[in-house]
């Protein structure tokens, strides 16, 4: 066994056993961790067929099959990048809005304030 496929296998495999306790912990939620655990079984499955990934490297033209990994593991990172940008612009849109009702309930709260105290100081009167 060489060396770049302990190594392949062995990333492969200590990215899902971190995926999975990240889980379990709740330290990450099971939505975001699909793509994680598809990238780090694709690429655990690639590290231990030497033959499946000869013959995925021929048919795209890779001639050194080790760097259909890196590639493929790449290709991984920008869609889970990709992902997560998407997630933070809805996230950062609703935030905004959030922001903005609170700031109308806010003023509601500060007009109705300001007519019971004025309703108040005038039955005093």
């Amino acid at each position: 066994m060489d060396i770049v496929k302990i190594i392949a296998i062995t990333g492969s495999a200590t990215l899902l056993l971190v995926v999975f306790e990240m889980v379990r912990r709740g330290r990450l939620k099971e939505r975001y961790s699909l793509l994680w655990l598809f990238s780090g079984c694709v690429l655990l499955v690639l590290s231990l067929s030497r033959g499946l990934l000869e013959y995925i490297s021929r048919l795209v033209g890779i001639f050194y099959p080790p760097s259909l990994l890196f590639l493929l593991a790449f290709l991984f990172l920008l869609l889970i990048t990709l992902h997560f940008s998407a997630v933070i612009s809805g996230l950062t849109e609703k935030n905004k809005q959030l922001a903005q009702e609170i700031a109308l309930l806010r003023q509601s709260v500060e007009e109705l304030r300001s007519r019971d105290t004025g309703g108040s100081s005038r039955e005093d009167a």
